[in-house]
């Protein structure tokens, strides 16, 4: 399995329902590696590394998100990987 990175861009509502701390345990329990943030015009910025396959295990995830989410469009874009991230977090 190869590695990737991808920038996914989640809108809706998923801002104050738990969104990015529910990424953080989906992505941990996947094993990827990245960064989930609130943007200011109301989306979930994405940025993840690991197996490709995994990775499109968290994009499915986010077509759904938490369960007081209400996603209505979920943007990917593949990128190649860089190698900076060690762990998954929320950044602020």
């Amino acid at each position: 399995m190869e590695n990737a990175r991808a920038h996914i861009v989640v809108s809706g509502l998923v801002q104050g329902v738990f969104f990015r701390a529910n990424t953080v345990k989906q992505a941990l329990e996947l094993g990827l590696y990245g960064k989930v943030k609130n943007i200011k015009d109301g989306t979930v910025d994405i940025i993840v590394e690991g197996k490709k396959s995994k990775i499109e295990r968290l994009i499915e995830w986010c077509q759904q998100g938490p369960s007081r989410a209400r996603v209505t469009n979920v943007k990917t874009e593949w990128e190649k990987p860089t190698g900076q991230f060690h762990n998954f977090s929320i950044e602020h």
